[in-house]
């Protein structure tokens, strides 16, 4: 008997990294010589006086803009991980902070690691974050999440207790999502919640996607730009549609909370709506179509124009 977890099969402890059949697609990724099958570095690297001068710069031009953006649970996470003690965080010191509150942890990687051992480590509830940091050449946009996008973007919201359960549920649907062959439509749920989401909070929308908190430029965009249609999530609905990822976006999916975005993945039958799912994408990214709840119709007038190629006013 072969006891070897497999995508097809996968042990229901995940205490196993699965193999993956050779029918499943994935993105072909090269291993560096350094890590093993988790894609762990041995340990964070040092980073020098300039590493910590970018992250200090990056973090205050964040704060300058966050408060009254950001909702308050990641605002309240900075706070309860010491977010604000200048230079880059030392991944442990995290880690035990966030064992205390929701048994996360952060470990370092060397760069993008492959879907299913980033689901494998999320269903143990640790957060694989970049081990390195942008330079100054690098300051406004990076295409490869560094540490603070991992770090400042995704860590703070980890504190919460829901949104920490949601993603250690997403990570074991990302098994199920590989059995299926339609990782791309979880990674579009990833990437308009976890990324890219907004949220009510006291009937004003608030920031809780890392990709948004991140950036200056999205964060301002996000809530204030009439381009951008803001539509509440649905989840079936959220998995047929496209996805910009050199782009501000032209749609974001609003939650009502951290509960509400729970009930509508872990309580969904994702067996039964992978089945449904087409391998392509049903809509497009700026597409308003008629079961959406529209909370601002956009005009989507940045990226007529052409967008971040054209330098257009993200208006």
């Amino acid at each position: 008997m072969n006891d070897m977890a497999t995508i097809l099969n996968p042990e229901s402890d995940f205490s196993a990294i699965p193999e993956v059949d050779g029918d499943v697609f994935t993105a072909p990724l090269k291993r560096p010589e350094n890590v093993g099958e988790d894609w762990l570095e041995p340990e964070q690297r040092q980073y020098s006086s300039e590493d910590d001068a970018v992250w200090n710069d990056l973090f205050e031009r964040q704060m300058e803009i966050l408060p009254g953006r950001a909702c308050d649970a990641f605002m309240a996470g900075m706070q309860k991980l010491h977010l604000n003690r200048g230079g880059v965080p030392d991944f442990k010191e995290l880690s035990e902070e966030l064992d205390r509150l929701t048994g996360w942890s952060v470990v370092p990687v060397p760069m993008l690691i492959p879907d299913h051992v980033f689901f494998w480590h999320l269903a143990n509830r640790r957060f694989p974050a970049g081990n390195f940091i942008r330079t100054r050449e690098t300051f406004d946009y990076i295409q490869e999440p560094d540490v603070f996008h991992d770090v400042f973007g995704h860590v703070p919201l980890l504190a919460d207790p829901t949104f920490a359960d949601y993603m250690q549920e997403y990570g074991k649907a990302g098994w199920k999502a590989m059995r299926y062959n339609r990782l791309k439509s979880l990674g579009s749920l990833y990437w308009y919640t976890v990324e890219f989401g907004l949220m009510m909070q006291a009937d004003e929308l608030r920031i809780y996607g890392a990709g948004i908190l991140s950036g200056p430029r999205e964060a301002i965009f996000a809530l204030e730009a009439e381009s951008p249609n803001r539509i509440m999530l649905n989840v079936d609905r959220v998995m047929r549609t496209d996805y910009v990822i050199s782009d501000l976006q032209p749609t974001y999916f609003v939650i009502e909370s951290f509960e509400d975005l729970y009930r509508q993945t872990v309580e969904r039958d994702f067996d039964q709506l992978y089945r449904s799912l087409d391998p392509g994408f049903t809509y497009a990214n700026a597409a308003v179509i008629d079961v959406d709840y529209v909370v601002h119709r956009g005009s989507q007038e940045y990226h007529l124009r052409g967008g971040r190629g054209s330098n257009a006013n993200p208006v």
